[in-house]
């Protein structure tokens, strides 16, 4: 009996692919993110794979997984093209037999992440109506020509909006509009004037650094290696398991 036990397969592997950064500061991140990981599930197989600019690459990840089972959960914040095709592609010509997850957004536990963040650069919520009528948040995101990837970020807007109590608006460094420029310009003619920038990136890097330098008060820092964002890469891995066997896309589990 001990030796069947010992035999046993393990869980299929956790891949978290990252997109992969010229900033420092991202790889130091996703790798204590992972740490994380680790922590809250022993015994679970972790592994780092990027899409581009970091080692290891993902073909790289999943050649040396050979031909195991893995769930590859992208560290990205919304549906699009890497999230339908570049992640979909480099699984299919890798031996692994891999289950894709959902992107991490939109979810409560992004909102939460994000409302902490918020708090540690200085929010507060507002004392009084007056004070909740001046007040908004703008959530500074990478931006994508998908529109998918454009409602995913509206929903985790919601969701923060939710939480805080006053008008969230989505803004973009990139592929989309408005800009933090252009959303805070527009909140000031509608008198906000009290505006807090929130930080839609997963680490620290070149876009979110443009974007928080352009917020007019509070910039929070990126999501980073929140224990709630470990909590959220297990859900999604779990999410992918459950839907194993069902006819239930992995991809569409994003609540």
């Amino acid at each position: 009996m001990d030796s069947q036990l010992s035999h046993r397969p393990g869980p299929p592997a956790l891949v978290v692919v990252a997109h992969g950064s010229r900033d420092p500061r991202a790889l130091a991140t996703v790798r204590a993110l992972l740490d994380r990981v680790r922590a809250l599930r022993p015994g679970l197989p972790v592994h780092l794979g990027h899409i581009e600019l970091n080692e290891p690459l993902l073909p790289d990840t999943l050649a040396a997984l050979g031909d195991r089972e893995a769930v590859l959960v992208p560290l990205l914040l919304s549906r699009g093209y890497h999230v339908k095709q570049d992640i979909p592609e480099m699984a299919a010509a890798a031996p692994t037999r891999t289950r894709l997850a959902a992107p991490l957004g939109p979810h409560p536990l992004l909102a939460a992440t994000l409302h902490t963040r918020l708090t540690e650069a200085g929010w507060r919520t507002p004392a009084t109506e007056a004070e909740r009528r001046a007040t908004a948040v703008i959530l500074a995101a990478a931006g994508s020509r998908d529109p998918d990837s454009a409602t995913d970020t509206g929903r985790t807007a919601a969701l923060l909006a939710a939480r805080l109590g006053v008008p969230v608006v989505p803004a973009y460094a990139s592929a989309a509009t408005p800009t933090v420029d252009a959303a805070v310009r527009s909140l000031r003619a509608r008198g906000r004037h009290r505006i807090a920038v929130a930080s839609y990136f997963t680490a620290p890097g070149r876009f979110a650094t443009e974007c928080a330098k352009a917020a007019p008060d509070i910039a929070a820092d990126p999501l980073g290696a929140h224990p709630l964002m470990a909590e959220l890469l297990l859900h999604r891995y779990e999410g992918a398991m459950a839907a194993q066997g069902t006819n239930e896309p992995a991809l569409a589990a994003t609540r």
